[in-house]
């Protein structure tokens, strides 16, 4: 947890990226930054704009991100939100870092992914350098390096509080433990996740990231609860599993790779089989190689593969081939129309037409293949209890027998394998 205190304040800090002022935690002898609050900057505009295509939404989100922080934020040669003068690299030599000093780079952040073998430090470009040509002067310094932006990963999926926009109050806060918990683990990296909504109050719940702040947000709370959540009338994929969650967002839009990068080290040290990541965004050569290195070491990554539509190129972490994509059904079992299209997508599930846990005891109707994928995450992991590469492929297998084909025959790229986790399907309840 230090090692990821003192990269998020020297990132939020430095970069200028941190949570809203009302949540923020200061440094002694540092002034907080005067930025935008933790309510994503664009979710009233989302709630209104009725008309927007869901295809659209995700491009919106960004370009308000370039538009509210481009102190600290910009945008890549593809259009991705990058942090600005930042480059991040992979394990570097120590005459690689010498060289980059010498060309008058500082080194914002250097941590040691221990669980991975490997190494992330953050680069901040010198005086009046552009962010692009940082990148193409570290890859010529070192040109046996990784090295790429520092991109941030955006949720993918829409949330509204139409199921029932009242707190639960007369639920207690605090829930026994359900009997005969799973004492099966699984790990989230997404935004923060109140721990106090009813359907995951009995749950063991390990917290990573954000240090010294508890910031829990509609997503992450939505998608923890569809992975372990349990109440009387609700079902998570695995309710009573032991969580393991890493908030890479901190009250921030998105999550940066180099947040990314410790937290999946963090679940491969906890030994975590299967890890939950409904985030997408760009193909970085710094997240190559660490899902390479988690899928070599026999852990299970499911990923959303996106909203942005069939004809959207692949979005990514999903798109690797060490990932799981997962995209997702309504309640007639038909592909939501916004979800992408690929041979990168490995299963169905559902994603649309049901409810989960949202901030403040509240529930939410959700929508999107962010929460298809813990229904995917939570059936893997019941047949992975521990980091390994031949029970992975096994557990694997198991699922795609059992999988339902949809569309065409046979695997598709619309589909996949076909629809799991159907009998998890909760529609929304009536509004009262």
């Amino acid at each position: 947890m230090k090692r990821l205190c003192k990269i998020a304040w020297i990132l939020l800090l430095a970069a200028g990226v941190a949570a809203g002022a009302a949540a923020q935690v200061g440094l002694p002898g540092l002034p907080l930054p005067q930025l935008p609050g933790l309510e994503d900057p664009i979710s009233g505009t989302l709630r209104s704009a009725q008309s927007i295509p869901r295809a659209e939404l995700r491009k919106l989100r960004i370009r308000e991100l370039l538009r509210t922080e481009r102190a600290s934020v910009e945008a890549d040669p593809d259009g991705q939100p990058i942090l600005r003068h930042q480059v991040g690299a992979l394990s570097p030599t120590p005459e690689a870092l010498a060289r980059a000093r010498d060309a008058g780079f500082t080194i914002l952040s250097e941590d040691a992914l221990a669980g991975l073998g490997l190494s992330m430090v953050v680069l901040r470009a010198p005086e009046g350098m552009s962010t692009r040509r940082a990148l193409k002067r570290l890859r010529e310094l070192d040109p046996e390096g990784s090295y790429d932006y520092n991109h941030l990963y955006l949720d993918s999926g829409a949330l509204s509080e139409a199921a029932d926009s009242s707190p639960a109050a007369e639920t207690p806060v605090s829930a026994p433990k359900p009997q005969g918990a799973s004492t099966a683990r699984i790990g989230l990296i997404d935004s923060g996740v109140d721990h106090a909504h009813p359907a995951l109050a009995g749950t063991t719940l390990h917290r990573f990231g954000c240090p010294g702040a508890e910031l829990p947000q509609p997503h992450g709370t939505a998608v923890a609860s569809l992975l372990v959540g349990q109440t009387d009338d609700f079902r998570g994929a695995m309710p009573g599993a032991v969580l393991y969650a890493a908030d890479v967002f901190c009250g921030h839009p998105g999550g940066s790779i180099s947040l990314l990068a410790i937290a999946l080290d963090w679940m491969a040290r906890e030994r975590v089989p299967v890890v939950n990541i409904s985030l997408v965004g760009a193909k970085s050569v710094l997240l190559t190689q660490l899902v390479r290195v988690m899928g070599q070491r026999g852990h299970l990554m499911v990923a959303a593969v996106g909203n942005d539509g069939p004809s959207a190129p692949p979005l990514y972490p999903a798109a690797y081939p060490e990932v799981v994509g997962v995209t997702g059904v309504d309640a007639e079992d038909r592909v939501l129309p916004e979800a992408c299209r690929g041979k990168h997508v490995a299963f169905a599930a559902p994603g649309a037409d049901m409810r989960a846990a949202a901030v403040g005891g509240r529930w939410s109707e959700v929508r999107g293949t962010s929460f298809a994928t813990p229904i995917v995450a939570g059936l893997l992991a019941n047949s992975l209890p521990e980091p390994d590469p031949e029970q992975a492929r096994t557990a694997l297998a198991q699922l795609m027998a059992v999988a339902v084909d949809l569309g065409p025959k046979g695997v598709d790229t619309t589909y996949g394998n076909g629809l799991v986790g159907a009998s998890l399907r909760r529609p929304p309840e009536p509004e009262k």
